[in-house]
């Protein structure tokens, strides 16, 4: 288990209880369980402690962890009969985007999803989940056959961000985000939307701009990182804390703002304390959503996605 920086106090409790144990099993005399138990009892206490008030930027910091579940352990644990679709027709296959033709509760669907890697070289090979043109231009794509067959979408963000390379840019980033975000609001299938980790900036709203959009508890939306907003406002990126507070980027403030629809809550100590469970969760969460939007007919899906897209910001002003 990688621990953070504000867990660092729990890291010290359970590395004490995990020491002891590996001392009884070195020599099998030895009694520790109570003094181990003990050291477990008051961990979980410390997790619940901390976890019951983290600030904007420790949620930052739990969104961004490497051991939360990716895009693809959820495609593999709630998808069958996947089918990876690649390539924009046009340029390349950015391997940051996934997507393709799946089944969800035995209803075929589109599910299309950001990609970060979980070792360097799948990281480096997924360029941290950061897509390039290729990669919105191939979720348009997919988008589109989608809305040829009927199929309902169902998409996983996960980003940093859009890649800010100069390749990027000369093939046209803002404008492929831009085609993206009108796509998501154009077709006339329903569209689900989950922020898993990271939301990050246009790179996200492009895939985001659904009929419902749901967060893991302790993910964060936002049109920019912290760090990126700290630089521009103060010209000192160590101000994150500061901007992360700002921006209202967690999952509880983006509801009051009607920005989202719905928080799935994470085990204790988050999703990379209880992976499974999490997986769980956000299945039964696009399951229920789901359910509500069948059957809805295509004029009615393009219009309440636009209304919705149209109130936000309305509610929760003065909170």
């Amino acid at each position: 288990m990688q621990y953070l920086e504000f867990e660092k106090p729990l890291a010290e409790i359970e590395g004490k209880a995990e020491e002891l144990r590996a001392m009884a099993r070195q020599n099998e005399k030895m009694d520790i369980e109570k003094e181990a138990a003990a050291l477990d009892r008051k961990a979980e206490q410390m997790l619940r402690d901390m976890y019951k008030g983290l600030t904007a930027w420790q949620k930052t910091q739990v969104a961004r962890h490497a051991e939360r579940p990716h895009c693809k352990n959820y495609i593999d644990a709630l998808f069958t009969e996947y089918t990876p679709l690649a390539g924009d027709r046009n340029f390349a296959d950015d391997h940051a985007v996934m997507g393709g033709l799946a089944r969800f509760h035995d209803q075929p669907v589109m599910v299309i999803g950001h990609e970060k890697g979980n070792d360097t070289k799948s990281r480096i090979e997924r360029n941290f989940g950061m897509a390039r043109p290729e990669g919105y231009r191939k979720a348009i794509r997919l988008m589109d056959m989608a809305d040829r067959y009927n199929l309902p979408v169902i998409t996983l963000i996960d980003t940093p961000g859009a890649y800010p390379g100069k390749g990027a840019e000369e093939r046209g980033q803002s404008e492929a985000i831009a085609r993206s975000t009108m796509k998501c609001l154009e077709i006339g299938v329903p569209l689900i939307a989950t922020v898993i980790g990271e939301g990050g900036s246009g790179g996200a709203v492009a895939f985001a701009a659904g009929n419902r959009v749901a967060m893991l508890e302790h993910s964060v939306y936002s049109v920019i990182s912290p760090e990126g907003c700290a630089s521009i406002l103060w010209k000192d990126a160590d101000k994150m804390r500061e901007a992360a507070d700002a921006l209202r980027l967690t999952a509880q403030d983006l509801q009051k703002l009607g920005v989202i629809d719905r928080i799935i809550q994470e085990p204790l100590g988050g999703a990379q304390r209880g992976r499974d469970e999490t997986i769980e969760a956000v299945g039964k969460a696009i399951a229920a959503m789901l359910k509500d939007l069948t059957g809805k007919p295509r004029e009615t899906l393009i219009k309440d996605r636009r209304q919705k897209f149209l109130r936000m910001g309305s509610k929760g002003l003065s909170a």
